[in-house]
């Protein structure tokens, strides 16, 4: 359960609010409407019982209740030292820090799916973790249909798109030079969704094994412990090849935005520094309205 809390009300939540809007009503009028999307979300992994629906609507109520009093103005705290710093050459590194400091300031947002999530995840059934499995394998077929094309040249033409519609979401359109710069460093990139893929099969297979535990043991497993083991392999795979793997291909992509953010002409980085204020400026009212 943890599992898809983390997913659904920390992760996407965040990318949604950092990556996808384009305007302030749209970020004001998405959060509104998240505690019912992330309900969707869930009963469509989970297919919750009718006595289950209670306390599930309510363990997301309460997140996103704490979290637009308590998360939403450091988020924009962050949003605001990028604003300040984004005329500025930057490398490697620096992109690197930034992307470890937004990890932790995303923790307490995992900290508290955890324990409203606890509770629940003894309560699932042994047929409720069968519809997980079958979510968890459509899941793996839509992966294989958007990153597994028949050819490499048909996987680069689709991450090409992919990237340069969301580095124009953020800088505006991007030139001739930049999208070479970007077809370029995709063709070059260690990127593998073969290895991807067979990671978030071990992921998925891991946290069925680990929720049917809970509920044949529920006396001799502690269950928020259990959670939290979890949560934290999402952010580190227990394998030691994939993490070498994952670093590798970190590091080259923190080289790709450095690379493209200091290509970027005056032009798309006053639209780079117009969305994030727009961006800072809803998050303060959000977290300023009475709910």
């Amino acid at each position: 359960m943890m599992h898809l809390l983390r997913i659904s009300l920390a992760r996407n939540l965040m990318i949604l609010l950092l990556m996808l809007l384009g305007s302030c009503s749209m970020l004001r009028m998405s959060y509104h409407q998240a505690p019912q999307l992330a309900w969707w979300w869930l009963d469509g992994y989970l297919d919750f019982e009718h006595e289950q629906i209670p306390q599930a609507k309510e363990a997301i109520r309460h997140w996103f209740d704490w979290h637009r009093g308590t998360q939403l103005p450091h988020y924009a705290a962050h949003l605001s030292e990028m604003s300040e710093h984004i005329n500025d050459t930057v490398t490697s590194d620096a992109v690197c820090g930034w992307y470890d400091t937004v990890r932790a300031t995303f923790t307490p947002a995992i900290t508290r799916a955890v324990e409203l999530g606890a509770p629940l995840t003894r309560r699932l059934s042994e047929a409720q973790l069968q519809h997980l499995e079958r979510r968890y394998a459509k899941n793996n077929e839509e992966f294989r249909e958007d990153y597994l094309q028949p050819t490499l040249e048909s996987r680069h033409k689709a991450s090409i798109k992919r990237t340069v519609k969301r580095f124009e979401s953020m800088y505006g359109d991007m030139n001739d030079a930049q999208k070479r710069l970007i077809a370029d460093t995709i063709v070059a990139s260690p990127f593998n969704p073969e290895a991807w893929l067979s990671e978030r099969q071990r992921r998925q297979n891991d946290t069925v094994q680990q929720l049917r535990q809970l509920i044949l043991e529920p006396e001799e497993t502690n269950a928020e412990n259990v959670l939290h083991t979890l949560a934290r392999q999402l952010e580190q795979s227990p394998d030691v090849e994939y993490r070498a793997y994952q670093m590798k291909l970190t590091n080259h992509n923190c080289a790709f935005v450095a690379d493209l953010h200091n290509s970027t002409t005056a032009k798309q980085r006053q639209h780079a520094r117009d969305k994030l204020r727009n961006w800072i400026a809803d998050l303060h009212a959000l977290a300023q309205e009475i709910r």
